[in-house]
């Protein structure tokens, strides 16, 4: 199926046809870019809305730390991610398919124009054939009709015997002239005829076919890249459906790692104060001085004796303990954050000594640098003086002891707070243990440091200070057993709070580990104190619900 063949007469549908897909092409092109800009708004407004829900941290307080907000932030990470991958889709159409479609474009159509330029001048030049073949006709024909004029006009005068000798022989002459035209005309129309239908021939049977045949190819190549730019077209889609799967499998995953019981222990530890409830108000008679007959075992006699002791002592405490259950007097902010509540100063204490410890770290690792460089400085003068660095040197030490002595203070701090809170009983819960340890090397004293000299020794604390709450929290009985274990390693226990041990040694478990890597024993004789979890093979009782 060739169209030089089959259209050989179609040249201006041929034109329309091959003008119509260039068009096409064109408008498939527009589309493609409509939906570039649709996948670039798209991924702007996506990366917008990030960018609005993101939280603004101005300090690290402001952190989220539930995991409901975190798997939020994580979604608007991994949306973020799929915002790139809508941006890549553009960037990929617009280079595969859209660039690809205009540059074509602009080829075919001067492809095709140089294409019908050939035809027309083919055309043409047959056209010329035709004109001088048929001029020659014409002239041939009108010689013709000349010759048979004078032939009439001499046989006329032929005939007539009034004609003189002369005027025959003139007729005779003429009539020779006109035939001679006529043959040579003959000759030239036949010559004439002769090369127009080679070259009609030339025309639809060689030159035709073989621009038509051109044109089609033109037309065929222009779909077979309109089909390749459509497959680009998903391709450049399908290629990044992996990744934005990953990014919808990320949000599920965030999902799931939402927490409730995380959170509520979050609240707990961001709110809690530390302070026992408000205790009961005493009964107050101010019948007392009423003098009524009534029987000794009434109120006003069984109370008087409590309502003169106690009406200021324990009212006294009640209402000092009423901003508890309303707004929190403000005043000003002390360096070791006494005008929190216990808890709540624990925690900040806390967190300083971290960042003190973190700041303390970095100022060891410049001085170990500094002291490299010292020591290459001195092996090999020439790549410096050894001597410049000592003020820097100096420096660091300055800061290393002044870090030392804040951290120094701050778990002087920690450990009253903590002595207060320890102080009320040695039943406590989980959340009173946890707190003793801090982040970085675990310890029963429940503060570290990273010079061994200046570490702050002491026990779980079990000290008994002279407070308001002796009273009310006194407990003689000792802690019930709620399983056993068995040493595993020795502990040699020198640290204040724990119990040492022996290797094979079966001791009794009286508290479970908090979290803080310490358990709590004690031996057949009585003692009580600390050993490493690690350290023990525990095997709890059934049906115990700990201490």
């Amino acid at each position: 199926m060739s169209w030089g063949t089959e259209l050989w007469d179609q040249f201006d549908n041929l034109d329309k046809h091959t003008q119509w897909g260039i068009d096409f092409l064109e408008r498939y092109a527009k589309f493609v870019k409509e939906r570039i800009e649709i996948e670039q708004n798209y991924a702007k407004q996506l990366r917008n809305l990030v960018k609005k829900y993101c939280p603004k941290r101005s300090s690290k307080d402001e952190e989220p730390r539930f995991t409901s907000c975190i798997a939020f932030f994580n979604i608007l990470n991994e949306l973020n991610d799929y915002a790139g991958q809508r941006e890549v889709v553009a960037e990929e159409m617009g280079h595969r398919v859209y660039g690809e479609l205009m540059r074509y474009s602009h080829d075919l159509k001067t492809e095709r124009k140089m294409h019908l330029q050939e035809g027309r001048k083919a055309q043409q030049y047959l056209d010329m054939c035709w004109k001088q073949m048929d001029n020659s006709k014409k002239k041939f024909e009108r010689e013709c009709r000349e010759a048979e004029k004078a032939q009439q006009s001499y046989e006329r005068l032929d005939n007539d015997t009034n004609a003189t000798k002369a005027d025959v022989e003139k007729a005779k002459q003429q009539l020779n002239l006109r035939t001679h035209m006529a043959d040579e005309n003959k000759n030239e129309y036949a010559a004439q005829l002769q090369n127009f239908n080679g070259e009609q021939h030339k025309h639809f049977y060689i030159v035709i076919p073989q621009i038509y045949k051109h044109l089609q190819e033109m037309d065929e190549r222009r779909t077979i890249k309109l089909s390749e730019c459509y497959r680009g077209f998903a391709d450049s889609e399908r290629k990044v459906v992996p990744i934005i799967s990953k990014c919808l499998e990320g949000m599920i995953h965030a999902a799931k790692s939402v927490d409730e019981r995380r959170d509520s222990q979050m609240v707990v530890d961001s709110f809690k104060s530390g302070f026992e409830p408000p205790g009961d108000f005493p009964f107050e008679d101010y019948s007392q001085h009423i003098y009524r007959t009534v029987s000794d075992g009434t109120i006003s006699a069984s109370k008087q004796d409590s309502g003169k002791i106690d009406a200021k002592t324990t009212v006294g405490k009640a209402k000092g303990k009423l901003w508890l259950f309303g707004k929190k007097p403000k005043g000003p902010a002390l360096e070791d954050f006494s005008h929190l509540p216990p808890e709540q100063r624990r925690k900040k204490l806390q967190q300083r000594i971290d960042e003190l410890n973190r700041e303390l770290q970095k100022e060891s690792d410049q001085k170990d640098a500094l002291n490299k460089m010292k020591d290459v400085y001195e092996k090999n003068p020439q790549m410096g003086d050894p001597c410049s660095l000592q003020p820097k040197l100096a420096e660091t030490m300055n800061n290393i002891d002044r870090l030392r002595m804040e951290i120094h203070k701050n778990e002087a701090w920690l450990s009253e707070v903590e002595g207060k809170t320890g102080g009320r009983g040695d039943r406590r819960h989980s959340s009173d243990i946890n707190h003793l340890v801090t982040q970085g090397r675990e310890s029963p004293e429940g503060s570290y440091t990273d010079d061994a000299n200046q570490e702050v020794r002491g026990p779980p604390q079990q000290h008994n200070h002279p407070n308001e709450f002796d009273d009310e929290f006194e407990d003689d009985d000792p802690l019930p057993a709620i399983g056993h274990c068995k040493a595993i390693y020795p502990f040699d226990g020198h640290n204040e709070g724990t119990l040492a041990m022996k290797e094979g040694e079966v001791l009794y478990i009286i508290e479970e580990d908090k979290g803080d890597g310490w358990t709590r024993a004690r031996r057949q004789n009585g003692e009580e104190g600390y050993v490493p979890t690690s350290y023990i093979d525990v095997t709890l009782e059934k049906n115990s619900k700990g201490s």
